[in-house]
């Protein structure tokens, strides 16, 4: 679905993105990590047209992205702080949207219910706390139905019940097929939502294979201490170069 070759973003001295390629798959949900300014935002923004890249290519469904922003229909964003007009109500908002998709035949209230954010319609923008910004950002990616879903950071600031509630809905796209790249630094919920993991630091893919080769590779039963086992390792080897 997605295909990444050889991209490269340098912004000045800086290089952000270093040689990635990558074969993002339908029906393949990737928990994209790594230490801050590894590069995981220049990527998912390489991937949503927000950036250029310096070089290499991308292609969505074999059809490259560049001057082309059809394929934007097809993805599902969630950013991990999200920035709406203030003088706007949530009610105003979801409408404005669901006019702006207008060829959307059926679009998704799951999260909207789930969230009870009709109860909250005519509360404006401004005023949302963290917790309910989140709730909106989610419900927004999830309501056109796309196949491609880019979640950043999706439970930061939600309370125990809405992270249930939001976990249950990613898992429920996961098995009807879509595609989900999700970001988090909580590994014990990338452990139960992801089953492919790509690893980045300093603008590289260091690891890129399924989270069970990842611990069976390093002998570890959960996630974290198989990243931190892996880190250790690869560290150990730089090391001896």
């Amino acid at each position: 679905m997605i295909l990444i070759d050889k991209a490269c973003k340098k912004f000045g001295q800086l290089i952000a993105l270093d040689q990635v390629s990558l074969h993002l798959a339908l029906g393949k949900s990737y928990a994209l990590i790594g230490p801050n300014g590894s590069g995981k935002t220049t990527l998912i923004k390489s991937i949503l047209g927000l950036v250029v890249p310096t070089s290499g290519e991308i292609l969505f469904d074999s059809k490259s992205i560049f001057k082309n922003w059809k394929y934007r229909e097809q993805i599902g964003y969630m950013p991990q702080i999200g920035r709406y007009p203030d003088n706007m109500r949530i009610g105003q908002l979801l409408e404005m949207m669901k006019n702006i998709r207008s060829d959307v035949s059926k679009v998704d209230e799951d999260l909207i219910d789930e969230f009870k954010l009709y109860k909250i319609s005519d509360k404006p923008l401004h005023a949302l706390s963290g917790g309910t910004r989140q709730k909106v950002s989610a419900s927004l990616a999830f309501l056109f139905n796309a196949p491609v879903m880019i979640l950043d950071e999706p439970t930061a600031g939600l309370d125990p019940i809405s992270v249930e509630i939001l976990k249950e809905k990613i898992l429920h796209e996961k098995k009807m097929g879509k595609l989900m790249i999700i970001t988090s630094h909580i590994l014990n919920e990338l452990d139960e939502l992801t089953s492919e993991l790509i690893y980045m630091f300093e603008g590289k893919v260091q690891y890129n294979n399924s989270i069970e080769s990842l611990k069976e590779e390093t002998s570890e039963v959960k996630l974290n201490k198989a990243i931190a086992t892996f880190i250790r390792q690869r560290e150990l080897l730089a090391s001896l170069n």
